[in-house]
C-alpha cells in the first residue's frame, strides 16, 4: 500500500516548492495521468484550474472525475487518485453517495498510489470523526476509507489562537485542537496524529515516515508526543 497524506498549509512559494517535489517524487515518471476527485469544494472546475494555475498538478495531467462519466470505472480504471482538500463532511457525503468507498479502498490495497490533502487526508483514516470541519451536510455515515488504521487531525497547530486586531494580537478563548482531540478519546480509542502544517506522512507497505515538519500523537489517557521526521512511526502509530 502506498499512501502520501498531506496536512495542508502549502500556501507558500517555499511549501508548495516542497509539496510539488514530495507529489514527484510519490508518483514517479511511470504515473502519467492522475484522476483527481475535488468533492470537498462546491466549485469543482474551479478547483482543478487553480491546481494547474497555482502549480499543485507537478507536472502531472490532472483528470477531474467529473470529466468521467461512471466515477466508480474511473477509479478502476485510475494509475494513481489524488483526493484535494476542502470540507470534510462534503467530501465524505459525496464519496458515498458515489459508492466510491469500497472501489478506492480496494485499489489503494491492490497497490494503486493515493495522494490526499487537508480532508484528502482525513477521508484516508478509519473515519472522519477528526476534521476540524463545519457539518453543512449528513453523509451516510462517519466511516471513510481506512487506509491507515488511526486517525489525523490537519492542520495541527500547538496552544491557543491569538487574532490580530489593528497592532495588537487578541487572545481567543476556544479550545485548542489538544484539547478537541482530548474529546473524541472521551468517546473513542483510536490513536489521532496531530499533523502539523506543510507536513506529509508517507505510508509505504507498513513503513510510516514524516516529510517536512513534526506531528503530535495522541493516546487516550496518555500526554501528547511530538515525533519528528525520522522517529520510528510504525512501533508508535500502530502499536
Amino acid at each position: 500500500m502506498r499512501v502520501l497524506l498531506g496536512s495542508g498549509g502549502f500556501g507558500n512559494e517555499e511549501r508548495r516548492a516542497f509539496f510539488r517535489s514530495e507529489m514527484r517524487s510519490f508518483f514517479g515518471d511511470d504515473v502519467k495521468r492522475i484522476l483527481f476527485i475535488p468533492y470537498a469544494l462546491h466549485d469543482h472546475q474551479a478547483y482543478l484550474e487553480a491546481l494547474h494555475k497555482r502549480g499543485f498538478d507537478a507536472g502531472y495531467e490532472l483528470i477531474g472525475i467529473d470529466a468521467c462519466a461512471d466515477p466508480v470505472q474511473a477509479v478502476e480504471e485510475a494509475e494513481a487518485i489524488f483526493v484535494g482538500g476542502g470540507n470534510t463532511f462534503r467530501l465524505t457525503h459525496d464519496l458515498q453517495r458515489f459508492g466510491l468507498i469500497e472501489p478506492i479502498k480496494r485499489r489503494v490495497g491492490q497497490g494503486m498510489p493515493y495522494m490526499g490533502a487537508s480532508a484528502g487526508t482525513n477521508v484516508a483514516c478509519p473515519t472522519m470523526q477528526t476534521t476540524n470541519d463545519m457539518p453543512i451536510v449528513m453523509p451516510q455515515s462517519f466511516e471513510t476509507l481506512g487506509l491507515i488504521p488511526f486517525q489525523i487531525n490537519s492542520h495541527y497547530y500547538h496552544g491557543q489562537v491569538w487574532v490580530r486586531e489593528g497592532d495588537e494580537f487578541i487572545e481567543h478563548f476556544g479550545e485548542t485542537r489538544a484539547e478537541r482531540i482530548a474529546e473524541y478519546h472521551e468517546m473513542n480509542s483510536l490513536k489521532v496524529l496531530g499533523l502539523h502544517e506543510g507536513t506529509f506522512l508517507l505510508r509505504e507497505k507498513d513503513q510510516y515516515e514524516l516529510l517536512g515538519g513534526d506531528a503530535s500523537l495522541f493516546c487516550a489517557g496518555c500526554p501528547e508526543e511530538l515525533l519528528h521526521p525520522g522517529s520510528d512511526l510504525a512501533a508508535v502509530l500502530t502499536a
